[in-house]
């Protein structure tokens, strides 16, 4: 009796069924006991022989990581690793530039890889929209959401973009501020800018305050050098401005140093508001007012899940994690 056999009567995947031999922690009760029966009917008792039984020649889970400058990435990226090595998996990590095509990528990668699952970390729902149907693997969208997409195997994990861009640029209101100045990425090609700049909108609209987006918005990468040049590019144009969002931390931060090469002070002369809650924002100077991102929730959830989907069949699921807003020392009223 092979693996496969096994698998097949119990209805769980070879990787479960293979965990199960080797006792390992990480397989549920419910999937264990209905395992363990198919050994027990067969009279077939797992020893250290099991590992030696056929196994899939693939244990690889992919991660398609897009935008290699981004620091909240780095974090997560590292707890899912130790989640899938904990699982008895290997992590197959490929950086693309923030502007790239995932889905191109993971087509390769699919074909001269052949891994059991995918993670995509960032992406564009629209490219995913018409552009997924050709990969059949389980695959997780992290940090934005598929909610909206129709595909069983697609999964997501993400933080609502929206909400938090709103809440982000109302907390400045709240605090006095109407001359807001925007950083973000491209709105063509970054799905996270676009849901980000919609939160600003929506906030300036029920507030009743007019928001141009050709003098407010400045759009660059989401890098400190980047950030840097935008920054200066936006106080040139709109010179009395008193706020910043910026769209992820790293812009925030980079915007600040801009700032502070100008002779001016944050947040005594500007404000600025950053998005995600990177460690570093807990010790810059100034404490980084932000939007923090629960970011081993997402990591821990995206892994869980397509675990389930890889070993158990399970359907796909879209979970939005709850954000928080972070108060430090770079928002002053007015």
């Amino acid at each position: 009796m092979t693996i496969k056999d096994i698998a097949r009567e119990s209805g769980y995947a070879v990787a479960t069924v293979s965990r199960v031999l080797n006792n390992r922690p990480d397989v549920s009760p419910e999937a264990r006991a209905k395992v363990k029966a198919v050994l027990e009917a067969h009279n077939f008792t797992p020893n250290n022989n099991a590992r030696h039984l056929k196994q899939p020649s693939s244990t690889s889970i992919a991660i398609v990581v897009k935008g290699t400058l981004n620091t909240m990435f780095s974090h997560i990226l590292e707890f899912m690793q130790t989640r899938i090595e904990g699982a008895g998996y290997t992590a197959s990590i490929y950086y693309l530039d923030e502007e790239a095509n995932e889905l191109d990528q993971a087509k390769q990668i699919c074909r001269e890889r052949k891994p059991l699952g995918l993670l995509f970390l960032g992406g564009s729902v629209n490219r995913f929209r018409t552009e997924f149907s050709s990969i059949s693997l389980p695959s997780v969208l992290v940090t934005n959401s598929a909610g909206s997409l129709a595909f069983e195997n697609l999964s997501s994990v993400s933080t609502d973009d929206t909400a938090g861009a709103s809440c982000a640029v109302s907390y400045l209101m709240d605090r006095g501020h109407t001359r807001i100045g925007v950083l973000g990425g491209n709105l063509e090609l970054s799905y996270t800018s676009q849901l980000r700049y919609l939160g600003c909108i929506q906030a300036f609209s029920e507030r009743g305050i007019p928001f141009q987006e050709e003098l407010q918005y400045q759009a660059g990468r989401f890098s400190y050098q980047s950030a840097y040049e935008t920054a200066n590019q936006l106080l040139d144009r709109m010179t009395d401005l008193t706020a910043i969002f910026a769209m992820s931390d790293v812009i925030a931060i980079g915007a600040i140093r801009a700032i502070r090469d100008r002779g001016l002070r944050v947040p005594e002369d500007i404000s600025v508001i950053g998005f995600d809650g990177i460690d570093l924002a807990r010790y810059y100077d100034p404490k980084l007012t932000t939007i923090r991102q629960q970011q081993d929730r997402l990591a821990g959830r995206s892994v869980e899940i397509l675990l389930d989907c890889m070993e158990e069949g399970a359907k796909a699921v879209h979970e939005i994690v709850p954000f928080e807003l972070v108060e430090g020392e770079s928002v002053a009223r007015i």
